[in-house]
């Protein structure tokens, strides 16, 4: 008669499969690890996050904040808006285009500071993610960013200040949608607000 492995064991849920008793180790140390996380309370910026979304997330700021995920990726939304400038404000066609590349510079700053940074989206139990991202890397908002030159810009050009009605839905929009953390939007307010405000600064001089 054949005496059993010691060292195999049967991996729970697959009936008959030998499993080697170290990799039935892993298995409940990572099952335990999960379990850990569903019930340690969340802690610093992962508990804002957690509490913003309780606050003010509802199938319809989840769906607003979408389609500004959708408008500011990779800043074309605002970069098509500073082209539509371009092409009726003929006088200021050149100020729309500056706007434009500035928008898109503002935009690389932010990548450029990801990967230096490389700091890891959010990664927590009590945070919902409500839309996909092209790259893990958080710190800071490229949409944050991009939004904020824009918005400066578009101030100068249009002579009214939109910075207040533009820039805190589109900061707000990527807490809903769980895909930073405060500080990362923050900092890409303050990054968007510098490029944009030196912008238009140079700009304002031209004229």
């Amino acid at each position: 008669m054949l005496e059993k492995d010691p060292a195999v064991t049967t991996a729970p849920g697959t009936p008959g499969a030998p499993v080697h008793a170290n990799d039935a180790s892993a298995v409940e140390n990572k099952a335990a690890d999960n379990t850990a996380a569903l019930t340690t309370p969340p802690e610093g910026e992962i508990a804002v996050l957690a509490a913003v979304q309780e606050r003010i997330t509802t199938p319809t700021t989840v769906k607003i904040a979408r389609g500004m995920s959708h408008f500011g990726e990779h800043s074309a939304g605002w970069f098509g808006l500073a082209l539509v400038g371009a092409g009726i404000d003929k006088q200021r066609r050149k100020d729309w285009l500056t706007a434009a590349a500035g928008i898109v510079g503002a935009h690389a700053a932010s990548i450029a500071v990801k990967r230096v940074v490389r700091r890891p989206r959010p990664d927590h139990p009590s945070v919902q993610v409500g839309v996909g991202t092209p790259s893990k890397l958080s710190f800071p908002s490229s949409h944050a960013t991009s939004t904020t030159a824009a918005a400066v810009l578009y101030s100068g050009l249009l002579g009214r200040n939109v910075v207040p009605a533009v820039v805190p839905p589109m900061l707000a929009s990527r807490l809903v949608l769980g895909v930073h953390y405060p500080t990362d939007v923050l900092a890409g307010a303050a990054l968007g607000g510098a490029v944009g405000g030196l912008l238009r600064r140079r700009l304002k001089r031209k004229r």
